[in-house]
C-alpha cells in the first residue's frame, strides 16, 4: 500500500512538473532569442571598435592627402581616381590609387619606374596604406551595421 501511495504521488508531482513547463518549441525560441541578443551585443561592441578605429586614423589620412591633389576617374579608361603629386621640380609623378588597393605608382620624366628615393614617395606609400585601411574599416563598419539591423529584427519577432 505505501508503495502504491508513493507511485502515486510521484505521477501526481511528475504530471505537475510537466504541465507547468514550456513545451520545447517554447524552449527553443527562447534559447534562439537569448543567443540572439549576445550576437546583437557582440556586433554593437564590434561596431563600437572600428568606428573608434576609423576616428583615430582619419586625421592621419586627411593631413596625407591635403599634400596631394586628387584627380578623379576617368570613366572611359580607368575604375578608380588617384592622388597625385610631383617631386623633384616636376619630374617624379607619384599615384595613389583611392581606395589604396594596388601599390604606388612612380613615373620619372613619363616613364614607368619601380622606386625612386624620395621623401614624397615615402608620404604616398604612407596614403596608400592609409587608404586601404579607411576602406577595410568602412567596409566592416556597413558590414557590422547590416548584421546589428538583422539580429534587431529577429529580436523583434
Amino acid at each position: 500500500m505505501a508503495l502504491r501511495c508513493k507511485i502515486v504521488l510521484f505521477t501526481f508531482l511528475l504530471s505537475l512538473f510537466t504541465s507547468c513547463g514550456p513545451s520545447p518549441a517554447e524552449q527553443r525560441r527562447a534559447e534562439k532569442h537569448v543567443q540572439d541578443s549576445i550576437a546583437l551585443t557582440e556586433q554593437q561592441r564590434t561596431l563600437t571598435y572600428y568606428q573608434a578605429q576609423l576616428e583615430a586614423i582619419l586625421p592621419q589620412a586627411d593631413s596625407l592627402i591635403a599634400l596631394f591633389k586628387y584627380e578623379p576617374k576617368d570613366d572611359k579608361y580607368q575604375d578608380h581616381g588617384y592622388y597625385v603629386t610631383t617631386a623633384r621640380g616636376g619630374t617624379l609623378r607619384i599615384l595613389v590609387r583611392d581606395d589604396g588597393q594596388q601599390p604606388v605608382l612612380l613615373y620619372l620624366n613619363g616613364k614607368r619606374i619601380e622606386t625612386a628615393d624620395d621623401p614624397a614617395v615615402q608620404r604616398a606609400e604612407q596614403l596608400q596604406v592609409t587608404m586601404r585601411d579607411v576602406k577595410e574599416l568602412e567596409w566592416r563598419i556597413a558590414k557590422t551595421s547590416l548584421e546589428i539591423q538583422k539580429y534587431e529584427k529577429r529580436l523583434e519577432k
